[in-house]
């Protein structure tokens, strides 16, 4: 399975977005990854539900994956089918009633994600597998771009592609968090199907935005790990 490009929107500048974004689409990115934040769940804002409408009026073909970071994700699941995203996930421990919300997303007609931190085990999502379509994996702490990926990640990643197999279920596995070309080999190597990436893949690279997503599509070829042949 080819590696899904998920350029993170977060880093992009504000008084050149536009520009930016059509640079990914045209670099060959499959999907743009959202941030909400509400500056509660984590100390930063960022962006108002109104941009996956105007991302979807512009790029229509191109999936909007929005990552929820905010203390009621319930409550933005409505507006969210409205603008017409295509994807849509919230952390564990951000409500106590996770199924609930995967149904309701999955309702929309979105797919539903789950997001996992780095400071929860991966055997808490175990009871949700069956619901969910894709997991996130935080390959960092959550809130801020720009951080480095922990490479204690790769274990946990390890023990996601062995619940995956063990249930018998078929969610994508997403790597958000730091992602640079050795990183995302390796996890593409172990299982892992998509990559939020940022500043270390197709931002702030010296070859442009464009060339720096062929690049990536280029490098980071997703293959099958030994435990799945």
């Amino acid at each position: 399975m080819r590696a899904i490009n998920a350029p993170s929107l977060a880093n992009c500048g504000f008084l050149t977005m536009g520009e930016q974004v059509k640079e990914l689409v045209e670099g060959g990115a499959q999907w743009f990854h959202v941030d909400i934040m509400d500056g509660h769940y984590v100390p930063n804002l960022c962006y108002p539900m109104r941009l996956v409408g105007e991302l979807k009026a512009s790029y229509p073909s191109m999936v909007v994956d929005v990552h929820l970071m905010v203390t009621d994700p319930a409550a933005y699941i409505d507006g969210l089918a409205a603008q017409g995203a295509d994807y849509v996930s919230f952390h564990l421990d951000a409500t106590s009633f996770s199924i609930r919300l995967l149904r309701a997303i999955r309702e929309k007609g979105m797919k539903a994600g789950i997001v996992i931190n780095p400071s929860q085990p991966v055997s808490l999502l175990k009871p949700l597998v069956s619901d969910v379509d894709y997991v996130v994996l935080m390959t960092v702490e959550p809130g801020f771009a720009g951080q480095r990926f922990m490479p204690e990640s790769l274990e946990r990643l390890k023990e996601l592609t062995a619940l995956r197999k063990e249930t018998g279920t078929a969610f994508l596995i997403s790597i958000d968090g730091g992602v640079d070309m050795d990183s995302a080999v390796a996890c593409a190597k172990m299982g892992a199907e998509v990559f939020v990436t940022g500043i270390y893949t197709v931002f702030a690279q010296p070859e442009g935005i464009k060339a720096a997503c062929k690049r990536f599509d280029s490098v980071v070829i997703v293959s099958k790990s030994p435990s799945e042949e």
